[in-house]
């Protein structure tokens, strides 16, 4: 009798899912304080920390309460959640590499054009010096962006826990150090138990604190014409970094969800 030693296709999700995970966590546990932002710490306002946080939560806020529906214009929501039940049915048809792999492929596509419209958006502005006003923007952006993740992997993004679990993506990818294992692993436990009903606007205000926190000095070159190419050029280094992020979480919830259908 012969005993094939084989991996299943999931079983290599698994894996490759496992790999990525901790070559994300490896490359963002340190932060990258660079030395154009220790220079910049002695011109960049004290207030504009302040004006930051509040341009992150109140872009934030407006989307979450009102921009959805102008968010999904631009990406065709049916037609995504189609293209992700015809992944399924093909899955279940013939469980292979390929049609485990179609869900990934389909996240990472909208990836690739999401962080193009990140780059040429930050560019132009950046050209014409608008830092904060570009912020809405951005915003829209980065929700845009797991949003079709999100509807990649069969998952909506409605619900008030949903809009939780977004919220501690981004600020979970935004960390570094033990913070940011620490945030990884609360997340970990929210896909394998079920999603938490956290403070939202508490949330809210935490994540926008984080990413306001992070681009600070970019937001800061991005102001001043010219120049500001190099700030609205970092709009996509961070968009990247979220992206990245969401799609490993929302690629492990999926093959955990698969997991528990089989018990």
């Amino acid at each position: 009798m012969f005993f094939s030693n084989r991996k299943t296709p999931e079983e290599k999700q698994w894996d490759a899912l496992r790999k990525s995970e901790v070559r994300f966590l490896e490359k963002q546990k340190e932060s990258n304080a660079s030395f154009i932002n220790e220079k910049l710490d002695k011109v960049v306002p004290e207030k504009l920390q302040n004006t930051l946080d509040l341009a992150f939560y109140k872009a934030f806020q407006m989307v979450f309460l009102k921009g959805t529906g102008m968010i999904e214009k631009t990406y065709q929501k049916d037609k995504r959640e189609f293209t992700y039940k015809m992944n399924a049915y093909a899955v279940e048809l013939k469980k292979s590499g390929k049609t485990m792999n179609a869900f990934n492929k389909h996240a990472q596509s909208a990836n690739l054009k999401n962080l193009m419209v990140s780059g040429v958006e930050g560019i132009g502005t950046g050209l014409l010096g608008i830092g904060i006003p570009d912020i809405p923007l951005f915003a829209a952006l980065i929700l845009k962006s797991i949003y079709e993740i999100a509807l990649s992997y069969g998952y909506s993004y409605e619900s008030k826990e949903e809009q939780v679990f977004i919220l501690k993506l981004i600020y979970t990818s935004l960390d570094h150090g033990d913070d940011l294992y620490r945030g990884n692993d609360t997340i970990d436990r929210w896909i394998e138990d079920g999603l938490r009903q956290t403070e939202k606007e508490k949330l809210l205000k935490l994540t926008a604190y984080r990413l306001s926190e992070e681009m600070l000095y970019m937001k800061f070159i991005q102001g001043i014409p010219i120049v500001g190419v190099v700030g609205g050029i970092s709009d996509s280094v961070y968009l990247k970094r979220i992206t990245d992020y969401a799609q490993l979480k929302y690629k492990r919830r999926f093959l955990t969800d698969r997991e528990k259908k089989k018990d």
